[in-house]
């Protein structure tokens, strides 16, 4: 058993620890760290029941399921935000998963990646169609605020209206990427899906109604404590010295992204960058185009005000990643300085975001 499922199994048992700490009213505080570090194993264990479902139903059906459920935990977090409430900390989840992913988790790839093996490739045409993508995802929260700073007097209700509108063409924008990735151009990704299928070749094909009953359960935990978590959100972070704000952009998506962060880096250390590189953007085009959406639609039909009307902060925060990571990838190429600058980015705009102060009730 590897190092990392060994350090999984022993965070399981944070899972009665939190619950325990909620019942037993032990304090918000430990609420909130237990169920933040039980949902860490929960996530991997999601991605690897998905992974295992999708080895036994096929390529297409398996692509379709890993990209539904590649930010589950995130998605459930930020309903459960939703539903409480806290919509400036959900926006801020959103955009702490795009500059994680993009800074954060590419960087280290590159990095680590970088010092074992000099300089690694991927494919610069599928980095060029996931840069056109992320673009949009820009455009789509950038007209909203402009929008909303540019027009006098303008509504709640007409900003929720048009990020409704846009909510629709991002998630349709999803689908036409999945369409392209999966079908029509599926040739371009099949770099890193020709090595996991040799590997999954040489083992006896799953069991799929166990893994399906895994993931039944880990979505259900999962739900579970971030229900402990958002509910000791506020008052933790305060205890801790954190502004709402900080907890949102960095803490929420680490919590959220850790199975998939370590998977992106193991894989970029054994010289598969182009399956890295496909974890760390691919999650950011899934927060950006399919749980972005989803949620502004969650909030309309909650008559929860969610819209993708970011403050300004927030969106020079994603313009920076966005562009950044756009031209250190956009050659198909990586080294450990590049992995270095992306990190040191990702440490600035982390600082930023701690020492920055109340924003719109966000603190």
């Amino acid at each position: 058993m590897s190092g990392k499922n060994i350090v999984f199994l022993v965070l399981l048992l944070f899972i009665p620890i939190s619950l325990a700490a909620h019942f037993l009213e032990w304090g918000e505080l430990i609420v909130f760290i237990t169920a933040g570090l039980a949902i860490l194993p929960l996530a991997a264990w999601m991605g690897t029941a998905t992974e295992e479902i999708a080895v036994v139903v096929g390529p297409s059906l398996g692509g379709l399921l890993n990209a539904t459920f590649g930010n589950a935990t995130e998605l459930i977090i930020a309903l459960i935000a939703l539903k409480a409430g806290l919509v400036e900390v959900v926006k801020a989840s959103i955009t702490g998963s795009i500059i994680g992913n993009l800074l954060l988790v590419m960087g280290l790839s590159m990095l680590l990646g970088g010092l074992r093996h000099k300089e690694q490739t991927f494919q610069p045409i599928v980095a060029r169609v996931n840069a056109s993508s992320m673009n949009l995802a820009v455009i789509a929260i950038l007209l909203p605020t402009a929008m909303k700073f540019s027009s006098q007097g303008i509504g709640e209700e007409t900003l929720q209206d048009l990020s409704v509108a846009v909510a629709v063409v991002l998630i349709l924008v999803y689908a036409l990427t999945l369409l392209f990735s999966m079908k029509t151009h599926s040739y371009l990704y099949d770099v890193g899906v020709a090595e996991i299928e040799a590997e999954d070749n040489s083992h006896a094909k799953p069991n799929i109604w166990l893994w399906s009953g895994v993931l039944l359960v880990c979505t259900l935990l999962v739900a579970i404590e971030s229900e402990l978590l958002v509910d000791s959100l506020e008052i933790a972070t305060s205890q801790l010295g954190l502004t709402a704000l900080f907890t949102g952009v960095i803490l929420v998506p680490i919590i959220g992204n850790a199975a998939e962060h370590t998977t992106a880096v193991t894989v970029a250390m054994k010289d598969k960058m182009d399956l890295s590189v496909s974890v760390a953007v691919g999650s950011s085009m899934q927060i950006a185009l399919f749980v972005a959406p989803v949620l502004v639609i969650a909030g309309w039909i909650m008559g929860q005000p969610m819209d993708l009307n970011f403050h300004p902060f927030e969106l020079v925060a994603v313009v920076v990643s966005v562009l950044i990571a756009n031209s250190i990838s956009s050659d198909g190429k990586s080294n450990w300085l590049e992995g270095t600058l992306l990190l040191a980015a990702y440490a600035v705009l982390g600082f930023a975001f701690y020492f920055h102060p109340v924003i719109d009730g966000v603190g």
